[in-house]
């Protein structure tokens, strides 16, 4: 299950995110977590120190090594310098899984012990003095979309990304790549306001999206946020001691988390879960496929000086079996 939190800046979602990282440890769930926000506070909220979470490998810098393990024997690509952040896998393509070894993960994951289980954390890397005036972000996040491609994951299996805050979530096809999105929204105006316009993306390509309520303080809080996004809302967090513990660097066990609080994050298990039913591979390929060609002739084929739309292979579809299926 691929499962993303967005919202904007301050709203919570790194919070959110890591309790429910913390949940799916303490369940042993197979799982992988992914910053993916251009702030890196995702390995301190999972109980990294500011030593360890700024000595995270990034994935932006292990592009290269990416491109050339995920290529694998492709006779689409010619080489992993005509890849981009959107192309996709076809026969001969190496295919990631949650639990395998493999080199990606040698190079860019770390093994984080938490709530009696695991996680393996990657980070996109942050943006660093030296991509000043020369890289925009989301060339950095180009190696996170490509791991999302070339992902199989299956049921009781977790992928968790913290996405980078705000509206900056559609610049590429990245958000099209979940089973689930949860949509962190604190109970104001500005609050809900990356929610009007992820709920206009989310609709025309069939994302699933839920919003979470954050920072609520009362009944008043609440119906303002349904007042808002109707249905769409899920379940709301309060105010928890057990969150304030956690950013002043005193974790306690999740079990302490207060009873209100823990039964929202049961709800975002069970929404998540839930999605697992309506996932549709063939519907994933195609808006792989979609936004690649989109970006092979915006700025792809120019930059590498191939055609990129002959990178798809129209007889393969991303799933949960041996050999590809024909589309």
């Amino acid at each position: 299950m691929k499962i993303a939190f967005v919202g904007k800046g301050g709203s919570g979602k790194t919070t959110l995110s890591s309790l429910f990282i913390r949940q799916l440890a303490a369940s042993r769930a197979p799982l992988v977590a992914v910053d993916a926000d251009i702030n890196q506070h995702l390995g301190a909220a999972l109980g990294m120190d500011e030593a360890e979470a700024s000595a995270l490998p990034s994935m932006g810098a292990q592009l290269p090594l990416i491109k050339e393990w995920l290529r694998g024997s492709n006779p689409r690509i010619a080489s992993a310098e005509t890849m981009i952040k959107t192309t996709p896998p076809g026969a001969g393509s190496r295919l990631l899984r949650i639990t395998e070894d493999n080199p990606v993960y040698e190079a860019c994951a770390r093994t984080l012990p938490l709530e009696g289980g695991e996680v393996r954390l990657l980070a996109t890397g942050p943006f660093t003095e030296a991509d000043l005036g020369v890289a925009c972000y989301h060339s950095k996040t180009g190696a996170v979309e490509l791991f999302l491609n070339h992902l199989v994951d299956g049921r009781d299996e977790f992928v968790v990304v913290d996405m980078t805050a705000g509206s900056d979530s559609f610049a590429s096809g990245m958000f099209t790549r979940f089973d689930m999105t949860f949509l962190v929204a604190e109970p104001t105006r500005k609050g809900v306001s990356v929610y009007r316009q992820y709920k206009e993306y989310a609709r025309d390509f069939g994302v699933p999206l839920r919003v979470v309520g954050n920072k609520v303080h009362g009944s008043d809080d609440v119906d303002f946020l349904r007042e808002e996004t109707g249905d769409d809302l899920l379940v709301s967090f309060g105010h928890s001691d057990w969150v304030r513990a956690m950013e002043k660097g005193r974790p306690r066990p999740l079990g302490e988390l207060e009873d209100a609080n823990r039964r929202a994050l049961q709800a975002l298990r069970d929404a998540a879960d839930g999605a697992y039913e309506r996932r549709d591979w063939r519907r994933y390929t195609q808006q792989m496929v979609h936004f690649h060609l989109r970006n092979a002739e915006s700025w792809g084929n120019e930059k590498t000086g191939a055609d990129l739309a002959a990178q798809v292979d129209p007889g393969f579809v991303l799933g949960e079996y041996e050999a590809p299926q024909p589309v």
